[in-house]
């Protein structure tokens, strides 16, 4: 290995600092008051999700874990009420992430949909079963029980002014329903739409209604004579319809007033402004991340495939949020309709991650699906680049980091260039396969080349023209592919560039890794001796090695003079699905399909540290330039970034070297001075038993050291007496140091109650542990006892009678 490596630091763990995983998975998203957080339901879970940075603060989980079916935010952003499979509601205090109150929703099938009113008291909630409940919240009971709907109450809306206590309601029927809250009565039925209602909007005066349905037709209702005023025909299935707020900027618009605006969203992809005076289409926003050379047909086929399921103002920031069906959340700005921000709500199978931009500042992911989606990291902000047309399979980052390639299904290659403001457009593309493009690798020294290897078992070399166009106006370059050839007999798993640019490697289902030339693909050999396929290679970033991963569980490293394996890294009990040097090349870190991640040190040939945090596959792994960052994409939707604490590890180890020498040293200290008590307490928060026995002993050398230790043991904290009382019971195993033990034993007994006693940590096994040594120990005093009396016995039939009593005994 060279001399490079033996300089660098190597690595000894890892720990994950940020997730980007599902926190969406479809359903009604509201927006707290004050615009910060937005409340998205996953599955059995309300994500509380902060917009500033895209992180998931909260996470609300009920305990059966059965799905939620609906959920609704108070006005206050005070209460939290959920629904639930299992027909019950809970109301939760979403800031301390506790539920409150559970009680049965007396619905006969799941709750559809749910509403508080503008007070926060009332909740109403519509049923499959065709009924309608309304609760008061802080008492506590069902006021209403509302009868006659058809089918699914999929739409309940609380009149916003509080003094008409109103209820608004639309089922299967297509009927919006007019409830009278004072009477319990149907007051008005509104019939215009032939399919289900989704949305209704009310006008700033509360004297006009706005419906949107999937039939195609806005219809402006008045609520004084409950009639329908006219019918806007907006030609898509509109899913949201928004009032805009009053006093907007109209002047780039032919409009008369703001109230009378509205906003629709639906099958189209596109938001849209209409005047629901003169029943016209006033604005229409222009496609967000789409190059406008397309054309606007295509551009309407596009949209229509990501059609907008929600939308909903957040009037604090003035914004837009809306919803498409690939679960991306877009926030707008509410005048201009310009995208502000994105967030992916959900990710598919990760199946290739890789660092891009100035600095590593963002992450590019492939996605089980045919975007690309590329995350800012300090902010979340998500951006989805369209053009590949089935699942993109395989990405590379060229050195400097701006450009990127990307490979799929879809048999094509396309290079993508970073702006100076982080916007990403697709600047070239490569078609010439016959089968999906399953991995491809990007020149290391200048960015003139992309190599291909695809299904149809061949690799490919694709020149890149210099200069290449940097703005996204300019034509796509299509790329010419120079060199064709057929490199395997089965799949090709992975490709890889050698730091120089002069040969390539080629990994294969047929077990086997290849070696080429760049220049016209000549084989110069070949790695045999894996016993499965092979799922990746990787050049040594300093050395003539070889890095080999396979479905075998091994890793192999192959020397490329003369195509010998010099290393086996055996540890992986699932198939190696990726590897990559760190460390200047002194480390390889490596991933596999039981979603474990393993650092090795290539020196010693062994496993470090081993990483866990996926459920999954770990198809992408890639560091950073820095070389203290890594990125991994699973199988389980997620990407994890990893930041490199070894550094913070040694200087934690350091700290607490230095701070037990300066104990050390204060102990000694306070022996010395024979400040007992303090030296007591020192030694106990140090967890030394040795060193506590040594100063129990002193104590008890001193006069009147008995009573001392009675009052140092007494004034001890809880912790402190439980830690005694745990080395008493070590102590009392020696004959040697029992006296001590029994002592502090005794000191306990005597001065703590039974009931304080109980409550110490360990208590149980210390009494365990104590209970037969004292019994030996108390053995052995009778023992001896009975020993020193025969003595005494002996001693005193033994002794010579003195003087006086042979005097007697002569007399």
């Amino acid at each position: 290995m060279s001399a490079s490596s033996s300089s660098t630091t190597f690595k000894t763990n890892y720990s994950i600092f940020r997730k980007i995983e599902p926190f969406y998975k479809g359903g009604r998203i509201q927006v707290s008051q004050d615009g910060d957080y937005m409340f998205c339901p996953c599955g059995s879970k309300v994500n509380v999700v902060e917009i500033s940075t895209g992180d998931v603060v909260r996470c609300i989980e009920q305990d059966d874990e059965t799905d939620i079916t609906t959920f609704a935010l108070s006005n206050d952003d005070e209460i939290l009420v959920t629904a639930s499979q299992a027909l019950l509601l809970k109301q939760w205090d979403w800031l301390a992430n506790k539920c409150s109150r559970t009680w049965k929703a007396t619905h006969t099938a799941p709750v559809a949909s749910m509403v508080f009113d503008s007070t926060s008291t009332l909740l109403a909630t519509g049923g499959c079963d065709s009924t309608i409940k309304i609760w008061d919240v802080p008492r506590q009971y069902c006021t209403h029980n509302l009868k006659g709907s058809s089918g699914v109450v999929h739409l309940v809306e609380f009149h916003p002014d509080i003094s008409q206590l109103q209820l608004f309601s639309s089922s299967m029927d297509n009927i919006i329903r007019i409830w009278d809250l004072t009477s319990s009565q149907c007051i008005a039925q509104l019939e215009n739409h032939y399919s289900p209602v989704t949305s209704l909007a009310f006008s700033p005066d509360y004297e006009t209604l706005i419906s949107a349905g999937r039939d195609k037709i806005c219809t402006v209702w008045d609520l004084n004579k409950k009639e329908s005023k006219v019918t806007i025909p907006v030609y898509e299935s509109v899913e949201a319809v928004v009032m805009l707020p009053e006093g907007g900027d109209t002047s780039q618009l032919e409009v008369k007033t703001s109230s009378s605006l509205f906003l629709t969203a639906g099958s189209k992809g596109l938001l849209r402004v209409w005047d629901s005076t003169s029943a016209t289409c006033v604005r229409v926003q222009s496609l967000p991340n789409l190059p406008t050379r397309i054309k606007e047909k295509e551009a309407a086929v596009t949209s229509g495939e990501h059609s907008l399921v929600h939308c909903t103002l957040v009037p604090a920031k003035s914004e837009v949020l809306a919803v498409n069906t690939e679960h991306n959340i877009c926030m707008y700005d509410a005048e201009t309709l310009e995208l502000r921000k994105q967030f992916s709500g959900y990710n598919g199978e990760v199946l290739d991650v890789r660092f891009v931009g100035p600095k590593d500042s963002y992450i590019v992911v492939a996605t089980n699906s045919p975007q690309l989606k590329v995350f800012e990291l300090s902010s979340s902000h998500c951006q989805i680049l369209q053009g590949h047309t089935d699942t993109v399979l395989g990405l590379d980052v060229f050195r400097k980091g701006k450009m990127f390639a990307s490979c799929g299904k879809d048999k094509s290659v396309r290079i993508w260039l970073m702006a100076k403001d982080g916007t990403v457009h697709c600047i070239a593309q490569g078609l010439g396969h016959a089968h999906g493009v399953g991995a491809l690798a990007c020149s290391r020294v200048k960015e003139n080349f992309v190599v291909t290897a695809s299904q149809d078992h061949t690799i490919k070399v694709w020149p890149l023209p210099d200069p290449l166009p940097a703005k996204e106006d300019d034509d796509l370059v299509i790329l010419q592919a120079h060199v064709t050839e057929k490199a395997h007999d089965k799949d090709i798993n992975s490709v890889a560039v050698s730091p120089n640019d002069k040969l390539i490697a080629t990994g294969s289902q047929d077990r086997t890794a290849k070696l080429w030339t760049c220049q016209d693909c000549t084989l110069l050999g070949v790695f045999s001796g894996h016993k499965r396929g092979v799922w990746c290679v990787q050049f040594s970033p300093v050395d003539q090695v070889l890095a080999t991963s396979s479905a075998d569980g091994t890793i192999k490293l192959w020397d490329l003079q003369e195509f010998g394996c010099l290393k086996t890294f055996e540890g992986h009990d699932a198939s190696v699905l990726k590897i990559i040097f760190i460390s200047r090349g002194g480390q390889v870190l490596s991933s596999g399909s039981d979603g474990l991640l393993k650092l090795w040190t290539v020196k010693s040939n062994e496993c470090v540290k081993t990483l866990e945090g996926h459920k999954d596959k770990v198809w992408g792994l890639d560091a950073n330039k820095k070389d203290n960052t890594v990125a991994s994409g699973s199988s389980d939707s997620k990407v994890l970034l990893w930041k490199d604490i070894t550094q913070a590890e040694l200087e934690e180890e350091q700290t607490k070297r230095e701070e037990e020498i300066l104990k050390e040293q204060e102990l000694s200290n306070l022996l010395h001075e024979k400040r007992h008590p303090q030296a007591l307490a020192l030694a106990l928060s140090m967890g030394r038993p040795h060193t506590v026995l040594s100063v129990i002993k002193a104590i008890l050398k001193e006069p009147n050291g008995r009573q001392s230790l009675v009052e140092n043991i007494t004034k001890l904290r809880k912790d402190q007496k439980e830690a005694v009382l745990k080395f008493s019971a070590e102590w009392n195993t020696n004959s040697r140091n029992c006296i001590a033990a029994q002592t502090v034993l005794e000191i306990l007994l005597k001065n703590e109650a039974p009931e304080s006693l109980l409550q110490y940590e360990g208590v149980k096994g210390a009494v365990e542990s104590l209970l037969p040594y004292t019994e030996r120990h108390f053995q052995r005093l009778n023992r001896l006892l009975q020993a020193s009396m025969f003595v005494d016995f002996l001693w005193q039939n033994m002794k010579l009678p003195d003087a006086s009593e042979e005097d007697q005994m002569e007399a």
